[in-house]
């Protein structure tokens, strides 16, 4: 159960990836500078890693399902702060809110993402081989 879970998450962080890279790509175009776009991309770039990740996570039994449980709160959360916030700061012009007094999000989310991958690594090594 909690395998399905992980892999249905990673396949919706997938898909939203895909369609916001294609918007970035196609439809931010005319609407932001050059220098955002690639800001949004990065957001893009890591939310698909996270995805990738997940679908890994989801696919081993070298993990138990309370570490993966951590995990997948840690991804969608970081995600979220991380990934979310870039698109909303690279957009930033387009909205009357102004985004970067948000901005404190951003490396929360990061920090949060690089845990999912300490606390992955932290409970391989402490497995017996």
């Amino acid at each position: 159960m909690m395998n399905r879970k992980i892999i249905l998450v990673a396949a919706i962080l997938g898909a939203i990836a895909i369609v916001l890279g294609a918007f970035g790509a196609h439809g931010l175009k005319k609407l932001i500078e050059p220098e955002s776009i690639a800001v949004f991309e990065t957001g893009v770039k890591y939310q698909m890693y996270h995805a990738l990740f997940l679908l890994f996570l989801g696919n081993t039994a070298l993990v138990s399902d309370k570490v993966k449980n951590t995990i997948l709160w840690l991804v969608i959360t970081g995600v979220a702060f991380f990934s979310g916030s870039i698109y909303f700061l690279a957009c930033n012009n387009l909205f009357s809110f102004d985004f970067k007094k948000i901005g404190i999000i951003t490396p929360i989310g990061g920090l949060l993402l690089i845990g999912a991958w300490i606390t992955l690594f932290l409970h391989l090594i402490k497995q017996k081989r």
